[in-house]
């Protein structure tokens, strides 16, 4: 399954740049390469950076690789509930409190990319499950439609997106 193969119907304009970063990536393959990529890249981010703010209110390093594996763990969520054919739609969640009670910034790196490798597994095996009938399927989520394997591409740009943004901003 390759994300050239999802319709325009199966996920909100919202998430189209997602979608775009993960473009003609096969979604199980790339869920497991996407992961050791960052975890590489991350590794790599001189210390002095994790705590770094590029403005006043952003994110640091350390609170955005929380944000990440928060965002997955709910988008795994939401992937489970409708591959189920549950029909009762899901809601959203605001990022920035959930950011806000976290201690990302008091947590050490290694522990935080553990958490996100613990976590990126239980979305592999997860995704690994589904038939393709329950990847085709879609539910309700943040009042919108949204396919069950979207979801999975989603999640792969994302994680992408995040990381152009500490090349960009950060480093």
């Amino acid at each position: 399954m390759v994300s050239s193969e999802l319709r325009d119907d199966e996920y909100a304009p919202f998430f189209a740049g997602y979608v775009n970063a993960a473009a003609n990536t096969n979604l199980i393959e790339e869920l497991e390469i996407c992961l050791h990529e960052f975890i590489r890249f991350v590794q790599d981010i001189p210390m002095d950076k994790f705590d770094y703010r590029y403005a006043e209110g952003k994110w640091t390093i350390k609170e955005i690789i929380q944000h990440i594996i928060d965002t997955e763990r709910i988008f795994a969520y939401r992937a489970l509930r409708i591959s189920r054919n549950d029909k009762t739609p899901l809601p959203g969640f605001d990022e920035n409190d959930y950011v806000d009670n976290t201690n990302a910034n008091e947590r050490n790196l290694q522990g935080l990319l553990t958490e996100m490798a613990v976590v990126r597994q239980a979305t592999l095996s997860l995704f690994n499950s589904f038939s393709k009938e329950q990847l085709m399927r879609i539910g309700t989520a943040s009042n919108t439609s949204i396919s069950v394997r979207a979801i999975g591409f989603i999640m792969i740009g994302h994680q992408k997106h995040h990381q152009k943004v500490f090349e960009e901003r950060y480093l």
